[in-house]
């Protein structure tokens, strides 16, 4: 059995408080590589015999330089469990989402992407209530 199904088996509270900071931890360093990803492309890791960051069209470039830094910052914040971290990611998943949808010339347009970030938003949001529920009983 999980530790979810076995708290809830002997009738004990599931301490949503912990699963919730478990989960932003774990965000936390989904954050970190994917800031260190978009790095990498700036810093020309990633490029082709013939491809440079130099050449690459300005609406890449911007969106690349722009999640490099959120998405570091976002790891920082998260890790260290400060409400300021879980709105910077907040802010970064919901970018992400919104540069496939409305530019996907950007980045590809990928529907993977959006559901991937569309998801962990969703589960942030249920742990983040049912962490804040438990305060409140």
């Amino acid at each position: 059995m999980h530790g979810l199904d076995q708290a809830a088996s002997r009738g004990e509270a599931i301490d949503w408080a912990r699963w919730l900071v478990l989960y932003v931890r774990v965000l936390a360093a989904v954050s970190m590589l994917k800031g260190l990803f978009h790095w990498a492309a700036v810093c020309g890791l990633m490029d082709g015999a013939d491809s440079t960051f130099d050449m690459a069209p300005v609406a890449w470039k911007s969106a690349t330089i722009f999640f490099a830094v959120i998405d570091l910052v976002a790891a920082v914040g998260l890790w260290l469990a400060a409400a300021w971290g879980g709105v910077v990611w907040l802010t970064a998943a919901i970018s992400m989402a919104a540069v496939e949808i409305f530019f996907p010339q950007v980045y590809g347009g990928s529907i993977w992407v959006v559901l991937a970030e569309m998801v962990t938003v969703a589960v942030y949001l249920w742990l983040a209530l049912m962490a804040g529920g438990e305060r409140t009983e």
